[in-house]
């Protein structure tokens, strides 16, 4: 889900489907790699929280601290000897950022000479085990979210689940919400924090997954455990670790709390057959806009979150729906920082003025709300989709929010529901925002679903190119008929949940071609960054 640095070209592996465009990595330079990313401040008002919620962001930062140890191990191994190893400060510093020694923002090559590529199943499976010898394991564990697959002493595989594995940080984070339970005034917030102690000792999330769910008019927030599966681009099976520490903006939240509840009636609309469609979305689904405070593990590695939705558990979503979390202050930073400079350079002169921050929330937030819609199980007898498509699940998902949250947009302006701006503002907010995804590279699975995204709309003739200026200019009389008809190729691959078959799709969408990489490459050369790191903690907030 690369870069950006005078010199850099970009590399585009996708899950083996392509060749690397770029240049030798030896060409890149530790400050071209770090000048990838701008810096960013999370700070926040806390005049208006009380005595007690101050009190509780401390332990929260704690908290995902200890996430934070898990997922090093989980991404790399052993931090402090990889530390200990680099002599350089900057590459210490890239190290931090990439949670080890490859560039997510480049295919995850090394920047360590000697390191070798690293490992499709990152440190979740044993380096040496093959995707045969796991699919002939007889184990009914080793799929599961919350388990190690190792080795025993006789060398066969064997499975660990992650609050043995990793006892000592679950237990720190365990104690830590626990005590900030204590401080919580919101009665759901305080059964959730429990709850997610608990889950942390067992592994089994779904109670406090529950619980979630039903809190309403906190204003702290936190989400922690081991949650995404992108690190595992093995399988697609493992759970990462992360933590988001937000605050909730409760004037924006009450603006954008009627989308979620016509989650059903869009359903019902989608662009594809019905019975890709026969799953009814909860309707206890709600959407809010937050302050970020604190990000650790999965979630500040590489490429910024700046939208959550959650859970992933199918069957909390069938029966309660999802959360949305729009991450306002990061969101800002992209928009400026990095979205408003791609539009100088790639958007057709007199379409940059669609482009507006509007526009880019709104799309966003509705990219997150799309991810209720479709189906979480396959109409074919396969299992869930995930289950199904396995390392190609991730990129598929995200790709159909995108563009079903395009389609939700339209229909929402048809009906009168969205009246700001114009859907000119959305579709060219939209475009320049695949420039923006695609770089984040062949590791994360928002920049593999952007790049299959762009290839599929050139096809469609829902932008053009313009040779003498270099710049991209939407159609808008065909971007609504390629939505649609891209929303129906993802929506009917995830229903029949044929990996071969979206093998071949990510094969044939996922290259890039030289008009692309030129464009890449004169975004490289305007030093325009590809993502954000944050300065944050306790300090930044003025808390002890």
């Amino acid at each position: 889900m690369t870069r950006i640095c005078t010199f850099c070209l970009f590399v585009f592996v996708i899950a083996g489907c392509g060749e690397s465009t770029d240049k030798s990595s030896d060409s890149m330079s530790i400050d071209d790699r770090l000048n990838q990313y701008t810096e960013f401040s999370l700070e926040a008002d806390l005049s208006k929280l009380s005595k007690n919620q101050k009190q509780m962001i401390p332990l929260l930062i704690d908290a995902a601290k200890a996430m934070e140890e898990v997922f090093w191990m989980e991404a790399y191994g052993d931090k402090s000897k990889l530390m200990e190893e680099l002599a350089n400060p900057k590459e210490k510093r890239f190290a931090e950022i990439n949670y080890g020694p490859w560039d997510r923002l480049n295919g995850n090559e090394p920047f360590i000479d000697g390191v070798e590529a690293k490992p499709e199943g990152a440190n979740f499976y044993p380096e040496d085990m093959s995707k045969e010898e796991f699919q002939n394991w007889d184990s009914e564990a080793k799929d599961d979210l919350y388990t190690l697959v190792r080795r025993d002493d006789d060398g066969n595989l064997k499975t660990i689940p992650y609050h043995e594995a990793f006892a000592a940080q679950h237990k720190k984070a365990a104690e830590k919400l626990k005590e900030a339970a204590e401080l919580a005034e919101n009665k759901g917030l305080k059964k959730y924090l429990n709850l997610r102690a608990e889950a942390l000792l067992t592994d089994d999330y779904r109670a406090s997954d529950m619980a979630w769910m039903d809190m309403k008019g906190n204003t702290i927030e936190v989400v922690i455990g081991p949650i995404e599966t992108y690190e595992d681009q093995l399988f697609g099976y493992k759970a990462a670790h992360e933590t988001f520490v937000l605050i909730k903006d409760k004037e924006w939240s009450k603006r954008l709390s009627k989308y979620a509840k016509v989650l059903p009636e869009l359903q019902k609309g989608l662009p594809v057959s019905k019975k890709y469609k026969q799953e009814t979305p909860g309707r206890d689904s709600d959407l809010n806009a937050y302050t970020a405070i604190y990000y650790a593990g999965d979630a500040n590695a590489g490429s910024k979150t700046i939208a959550i939705n959650l859970p992933n558990d199918e069957e909390v979503q069938l029966e309660k729906g999802t959360r949305r979390l729009q991450l306002k202050n990061a969101m800002r930073a992209k928009y400026d920082k990095i979205l408003v400079p791609i539009s100088d350079v790639l958007i057709a002169e007199d379409q940059r003025q669609y482009l507006t921050f509007d526009a880019f929330f709104g799309n966003t937030m509705f990219h997150e709300v799309a991810h209720g819609l479709g189906i979480k199980n396959t109409i074919t007898g396969k299992g869930t989709v995930r289950e199904a498509l396995k390392e190609h699940a991730s990129a598929l998902e995200e790709g159909k929010a995108d563009v079903l949250g395009l389609y939700m947009v339209s229909e929402l302006r048809k009906d009168e529901m969205v009246t700001e701006g114009s859907i000119k503002d959305n579709y060219v907010t939209f475009m320049a925002s695949i420039f923006r995804s695609i770089r984040f590279g062949s590791s994360s699975a928002h920049g593999k679903a952007n790049l299959i995204r762009f290839n599929y709309f050139k096809e469609k003739g829902a932008f053009t190119y313009d040779e003498e200026s270099k710049t991209y200019r939407v159609n808008f009389d065909k971007i609504a008929e390629a939505t649609d008809s891209l929303s129906n190729k993802i929506l009917t691959l995830q229903g029949d949940g044929d990996y071969e078959e979206v093998a071949d799709f990510v094969k044939k969408y996922g290259q890039v071609g030289d008009q692309l990489q030129e464009s890449l490459d004169r975004l490289s050369e305007q030093s325009i960054p590809v993502d954000v790191t944050f300065n944050q903690g306790r300090e930044v907030l003025g808390l002890k």
